[in-house]
């Protein structure tokens, strides 16, 4: 008959031979490090995909102002020509064909024309349809932007009005699809307790002088 101390030394003697059992400790950290390499090759792929989607909004951003600037405006407003500006040399009105740079206010100024792409727009239309692959899934027109500057050194008094041409890519947000997104988007977050699995994507924009805002369709 087991007596009670005879039962306390065999649990002792269970107790340790458990404690001692390492048979399935090469499974647990497996395990553990097939959750880590996941992650990380998972992480590598997000980010991949956001640098492939810089890289690439970066080039097509070029050819946007390039198109931009030689295609009407995208802006309500934008004047076809250069018009007077009430400015005078040796007191008398300049002439057309006088450089809008000879004196103040030659050419009239319309100031900085600012307008969001329009579906309805075909010269937004067409840069659109140049930067959208390139961009993440959930953008769409409105956040191009387009900007048209009067610059003085550009143009003369009744030719055609050459404005700074600039093309923005604005408002947009890259979606992780992996958790390293969420630690991603916490460290970016001002109020730890709020965690993003998106991150601002970067404005991006390129400007260059506007040719003749003609109304070609091939250059």
């Amino acid at each position: 008959m087991m007596t009670t101390r005879d039962i306390s030394h065999r649990l002792r003697v269970a107790l340790r031979r458990f404690r001692d059992d390492e048979s399935g400790s090469t499974l647990v950290e497996f395990a553990l490090g097939v959750v880590l390499f996941l992650l990380i090759f998972l992480g590598l792929i997000d980010f991949g995909r956001m640098a492939f989607h810089y890289v690439t909004s970066e080039r097509a951003m070029l050819v946007a102002a390039r198109v931009a600037a030689v295609r009407p405006a995208a802006c309500f407003g934008v004047p076809d020509h250069y018009t007077r500006g009430g400015g005078l040399i040796d007191g008398e009105e300049a002439e057309y064909g006088t450089t809008c740079d000879a004196a103040a206010n030659i050419c009239l100024n319309p100031g900085t024309i600012t307008c969001s792409g329009d579906a309805l727009d075909p010269t937004a239309q067409e840069i659109w349809a140049i930067v959208r692959g390139t961009l993440p899934n959930d953008a769409d027109i409105s956040n191009l932007s387009f900007t048209y500057s009067f610059d003085s050194d550009l143009g003369f008094l009744g030719g055609p009005y050459i404005p700074v041409t600039t093309v923005e890519l604005q408002n947009l947000t890259f979606d992780f699809v992996t958790p390293l997104g969420a630690l991603v988007g916490l460290a970016m977050q001002s109020d730890p307790a709020a965690i993003a699995t998106s991150v601002a994507f970067p404005t991006m924009s390129v400007s260059m002088p506007g040719e003749d805002l003609a109304h070609g369709s091939n250059g």
